[in-house]
């Protein structure tokens, strides 16, 4: 069986508004047209579908069913029409820049330096997006991506960016108040607020396995932003990224617990285009964060 042609949009722009009016007077006016034109639209798109769009009521026209289940679908066909239409304009704005960035990462080392990046590039439209699921830089939604391993795509330029750390961190006061009892009755003037994968991560397991295993678990949570929030409030002490942490640290605001090792986390990698980028400003943001990642 064939497949049903598929009207023109000149035709099911003409009945969308019709039908949205109640009116192929109202409708016509507002595409510009005459109201004959609209008539005659409205009957070649019946002729084709073989189906009565439209009855009398009064001096205006309402749907027949047939009328009402296509107006749902032209209505949600132009919405991602316009939605495309809006895309491209955007797209084609020159300061625009789409980058991709795990959020714990974004929040903890991103954010703070974005006003610099903007100083240093006015011109700069940044698209931020949380969403670890984009794995390619495709130039369209994804102009660069930092993420957790090499994306491994032809034509790419990747290096690694950053190396995180995990710490033991928590508030100054709490930092500050342990840093005065002994190591082995810590867990009896503070509570462990924690991400719940660290629990048995390779990485992390053996710090709660081993100094950390006495500590009442306050808290758990499958989100390290969540676990920051929690150690800002004085909940307890937590294991968290370095990079996740730094501006908290750098601020006061927390500091290292003493006496705890820091134990090697992810390496962050930066990737984009290996030949020349969709435009100037992708290039100079790139540039702009690898020299971001390099040793201070």
């Amino acid at each position: 069986m064939s497949e049903p042609r598929i009207p023109s949009l000149k035709l099911l722009m003409g009945f969308e508004a019709a039908a949205r009016h109640g009116s192929f007077s109202r409708a016509a006016d507002e595409l510009h047209v005459t109201q004959s034109a609209i008539s005659h639209q409205v009957q070649q798109l019946e002729a084709q579908l073989m189906q009565p769009l439209f009855r009398r009521a009064g001096r205006g026209v309402e749907l027949t069913i047939a009328g009402e289940v296509l107006l749902r679908s032209v209505q949600r066909s132009l919405t991602v029409l316009r939605s495309g239409m809006e895309r491209i304009g955007t797209y084609l704005d020159p300061g625009l820049v789409s980058l991709v960035c795990p959020a714990p990462l974004l929040r903890g080392w991103l954010q703070p330096r974005l006003p610099a990046l903007h100083a240093l590039l006015p011109g700069l439209s940044l698209v931020l997006s949380a969403d670890e699921s984009a794995r390619f830089v495709d130039e369209i939604d994804v102009d660069i991506a930092i993420s957790r391993r090499p994306l491994l795509q032809p034509g790419l330029d990747e290096r690694p960016l950053l190396q995180d750390e995990w710490l033991l961190v928590a508030d100054a006061g709490i930092a500050q108040k342990l840093g005065r009892i002994p190591q082995e009755q810590q867990h009896l003037h503070a509570d462990l607020v924690c991400l719940e994968e660290s629990l048995t991560s390779e990485a992390t397991a053996p710090l709660f396995l081993g100094p950390l295993a006495q500590f009442r678990k306050r808290a758990m949570y499958d989100d390290a932003r969540l676990v920051l929030d929690a150690v800002l409030a004085a909940q307890g002490i937590a294991c968290l990224p370095s990079l996740l942490v730094e501006g908290s640290v750098a601020s006061g605001r927390l500091q290292l617990v003493p006496g705890y090792p820091r134990l090697p986390g992810t390496t962050w990698w930066l990737s984009g285009v290996s030949g020349p980028a969709r435009s100037d400003m992708v290039a100079q943001v790139f540039q702009w964060l690898g020299a971001q990642g390099q040793p201070r």
